[in-house]
């Protein structure tokens, strides 16, 4: 007897297109459920690396230091002995080779070498002085000066035997090239050093440096070693004074000791960000602790020195980049779960449309004595088939594609999907025929009576939505822990909305019922029995479009809110569209000059003056602002930063008026009042006070008109408007008043918040979840007319032999679609804006939007706001498409015969 075929083989050989289209939506959906967590990791990764290698390289670099002169039971002679070439050398290599493999260190751009710890003056008075005193300078004998520098004259400096000593007369040194220019130092100055007790030093530069890639570390940490810098007295007026660096041959470290005894040998180690990823920040946070406090730094005291000390700010580096993206990740899993929830609804969806087209069958299976268990196991048999691979293809994709990542979350993830989209046949199937029904019994969302199980899950989640709500508008996002309760609260609040829709749909429909049956033609009356006919599985369908329109709304007000913050944040620190701000006084005629490039409309010439004397004893910052009422007062009613008149700064009397930022109004307490410098005071009186202004980004100020003013006051700046400036051209006017003159663009600082991968990431995500969430909810859309899709059929062919014409029974198609897409579009435009009002109070933005919102405290917290395109676009686009799907439809069941459609025995 030949054996019975396999049911799997058998039904994939008779219905392959189901299985086709199930293992593509399973493809598609493991792929961007393992991507989105890989995704995820790439951009924090990408933005650890720019975290690090955009922090300062006196930051981010880990020093550690030894001073020889602290060691017990030695003397001068073993200090010597430990500042040598050769033993700093040994000492750097064990130091690189000690390092954990997470904290990779960059061995070009890492240092070691040796400095005086306190700068020294210089007895030459050739140098220049400025009103603080001379010039000081800190002597450093660093290795791999000839790797990092090119030479601009000279030679490079060496040392000999005697010159190596502490008891040496003189020594080699370079300078680079910027020190030269600035204390007019050549190659062969001699520059004379004070010693204790004994002469001066004499240091012979024998050559001129210029820098390689000066801003990195090896240059930078120390920036004195590239550029000379101006220190400051500790006189009750500060007065400056210059300080540089003499680079001396790695050999004559010893020599720093004759200069005075408080030196240090030191070992600059510059991590190096290539490869490093989100996982190993918990590991760099170990090893820089045991190198600062823990046994790494036990083990270096037993090898290098016991008076080793380790210092790095590189932690609080990753702890600025913890803080970033613990604000960011909230809000971006709100978007994760809105998309996760859409894609598990389609998956659920289509094991309800698969179970629907085949319930005569597995109806026929039941009466013929199969268990509930068998057919179950059949069916997740028959699902694995497809899914399976389609998952693993899926999740190998998203591994390819996005190298990047932990390999445990996308695994799981697919494993996920592949579990829901097995289990959803089987399990509708089961429940559907767990019990014998009525042949013909209707299950209609009018008919439909909820049962007391379903009435308590519903208050069940009804409960936990109110919960999530309640947590995040009080604990918000901004803390950085991902709550998944709170981050599912879009998506629990759009569960609520569909429960309650379905519950209340039957309503509508009876209502507008009411003068339907009261006009001529059947088309109207049918198309409404026929959408309160649609099953009582409508809820599912529902909520998808639910989930998806809500996600959308509250993904494109999240974008636009960012977008909103950024344009407010970059007119704030511009104070325009374009400002040329200058140390010094500005040339009269550049004002004209800008007006004459291309797409300026309007310049503001400003006057300001920072350290203004109030003459209250208080040494509070206050900026002078002097300008032209009329111009200033356009300006700032255009940008609405501190609108005013422009007479309120008109001078109408002995009293200047003038418009003050809240704490100077409150420190002039509205009274007249002599202000300014000796020799130049003059009489005000606050009569605005506003808490911004065009001019000033930050900090307090005081505006007055220029013309009231003592003596001459050319501006320092010119506040430019006009969106589309030439900035070229800006800059070649700007170029004529000098090099003090910068050139500041609101679209280029507005770039700048953008700087951060992972700001830009997480928007390419919320981008993706959106695109996303809107092709599952077309889906969504599909599928839920497709399970009505033969029964739709045979009633156009039923109606046809009753005289329905083909534009009637498209009329009729899109009618019966119209009630439940106008339901999913209102109730989605309404519960996307009810949600987002309901978050709002607990998510912040600023993050997100804003690279740092240390310097821009007057913007406040960046909150969620209502985008009126998010809601009501993709509410539109429902209908839309739900007309056309229907209009499709309608095209091709009237295109039919009707012999096609109805059949002897069909109970359709």
């Amino acid at each position: 007897m030949k054996a019975a075929a396999p049911w799997v083989r058998t039904r994939l050989r008779t219905a392959p297109g189901p299985a086709v289209a199930l293992l593509l939506l399973v493809l598609v959906t493991s792929f961007l459920a393992a991507a989105f967590p890989r995704a995820v990791d790439t951009y924090e990764g990408q933005g650890l690396r720019h975290e690090m290698s955009s922090a300062s390289p006196e930051r981010s670099a880990i020093q550690l230091t030894d001073e020889p002169m602290r060691y017990e039971d030695s003397g001068p002679g073993d200090w010597a002995d430990s500042l040598q070439s050769r033993r700093l050398a040994g000492h750097h290599r064990e130091i690189l080779a000690a390092l954990p493999k997470p904290l990779r260190a960059d061995t070009g751009q890492s240092a070691y070498g040796a400095r005086i710890l306190e700068p020294v003056a210089a007895t030459d008075e050739w140098l220049p002085q400025l009103d603080g005193g001379g010039t000081v300078f800190t002597l450093v004998a660093q290795a791999g000066m000839a790797e990092h520098s090119t030479l601009a004259s000279g030679r490079l400096p060496g040392a000999t035997a005697d010159s190596a000593t502490p008891a040496a007369d003189a020594v080699e040194a370079a300078v680079t090239s910027a020190t030269a220019a600035s204390l007019h130092i050549k190659a062969g100055s001699t520059i004379h050093v004070p010693r204790p007790g004994g002469a001066p030093l004499a240091v012979h530069v024998t050559g001129i440096v210029e820098p390689l890639r000066p801003d990195l570390s090896y240059w930078s940490v120390e920036p004195v070693l590239r550029t000379p810098t101006r220190l400051y007295t500790a006189q009750t007026i500060p007065q400056p004074y210059w300080h540089g660096a003499l680079l001396l041959a790695p050999e004559a470290a010893p020599v720093l000791l004759s200069v005075t005894p408080e030196t240090e040998a030191y070992w600059r180690i510059a991590p190096d960000p290539a490869g490093v990823g989100i996982a190993d920040v918990p590991r760099i946070t170990r090893a820089i602790a045991s190198l600062e406090h823990g046994p790494l730094q036990s083990a270096l005291r037993t090898t290098v020195s016991p008076q080793l000390q380790t210092e790095s700010g590189l932690d609080g580096v990753l702890i600025d980049f913890d803080v970033i993206g613990s604000a960011i990740g909230p809000v971006v899993a709100v978007a994760a779960f809105g998309v996760g929830s859409i894609a598990g609804v389609v998956l659920l969806m289509a094991g309800g449309l698969a179970a629907a087209r085949r319930h005569a069958e597995l109806s026929l299976l039941r009466s013929r004595g199969a268990s509930v268990r068998g057919i179950a196991g059949r069916l997740l048999a028959e699902a694995a088939v497809p899914v399976l691979p389609a998952a693993a293809v899926g999740c190998a994709l998203a591994l390819v594609i996005v190298p990047e990542g932990r390999m445990l979350p996308p695994l799981l993830a697919s494993a996920a999907v592949a579990l829901v989209a097995c289990a959803a046949l089987p399990l509708r199937a089961a429940f559907l025929h767990r019990r014998p029904r009525l042949h013909g019994e209707r299950d209609d969302v009018v008919r439909a009576r909820p049962s007391r199980r379903r009435t308590v899950a519903e208050l069940t989640l009804l409960v936990l939505t109110v919960a999530a709500v309640a947590a995040l508008r009080r604990r918000g996002t901004s803390d950085g822990d991902v709550d998944e309760l709170v981050s599912a609260a879009p998506v629990l609040v759009s569960v609520i909305a569909a429960l309650v829709l379905v519950r209340l749909y039957p309503l509508p429909l009876r209502l507008a019922a009411l003068p339907i049956v009261r006009r001529r033609g059947a088309i109207g009356f049918l198309s409404l029995a026929r959408a309160g006919r649609a099953p009582s599985a409508t809820a599912l369908p529902l909520l998808a479009l639910l989930v998806a329109l809500t996600t959308a709304a509250f993904g494109g007000s999240v974008l636009a809110g960012v977008a909103d913050a950024r344009d407010r944040a970059s007119l704030v620190a511009v104070g325009a569209d374009a400002r040329i701000d200058s140390a010094e006084a500005l040339p009269d005629a550049l004002a004209g000059k800008i007006r004459k490039v291309a797409g300026v409309r309007d310049v503001v010439p400003v006057r300001s003056e920072y350290d203004l004397d109030l003459r209250d004893a208080r040494t509070e910052s206050v900026t002078l602002l002097a300008v032209d009422p009329d111009s200033y007062a356009r300006l700032a009613h255009r940008t609405g930063l501190g609108a005013f008149r422009a007479d309120e700064l008109r001078k109408s009397s002995g009293v200047l008026p003038a418009l003050a930022s809240p704490a100077v109004a409150e420190r002039l307490r509205g009274r007249t009042t002599a202000i300014g410098p000796a020799g130049g005071l003059f009489t005000v009186r606050v009569d605005v006070v506003r808490s911004a202004t065009p001019a000033v980004a930050e900090g307090d100020f005081l505006v007055v008109d220029a013309g009231g003013l003592p003596g001459s006051r050319p501006a320092t700046t010119l506040l430019i408007s006009g969106p589309s400036a030439d900035g070229a051209g800006l800059e070649a006017a700007a170029r004529t008043a000098g090099s003090a003159a910068a050139v500041t663009t609101r679209s280029a600082v507005r770039d700048g918040f953008t700087e951060s991968p992972v700001q830009s990431g997480a928007e390419r995500i919320y981008l993706v979840a959106a695109v996303a969430g809107a092709g599952y909810a077309v889906l969504a859309l599909v599928l839920s007319l497709l399970q009505t899709a033969p029964e739709r059929s045979a009633l156009l062919g039923r109606l046809r032999t009753m005289g329905l014409t083909r534009r009637q029974g498209r009329r009729l198609l899109i009618l019966e679609n119209l009630p439940q897409a106008l339901l999913a579009a209102v109730g989605g435009a309404l519960v996307g804006w009810a949600a987002i009002r309901l978050l709002a109070p607990g998510i912040d933005l600023g993050r997100l939007a804003l690279a740092t919102q240390g310097g821009f405290t007057s913007l406040g917290p960046v909150q969620l706001r209502a985008d009126p395109m998010s809601l009501l676009l993709p509410a539109l686009a429902v209908v839309v498409i739900a007309s056309a799907v229907a209009a499709a439809q309608a095209r091709v069941a009237t295109r039919r015969t009707t012999t096609t459609e109805l059949r002897a025995g069909d109970t359709r």
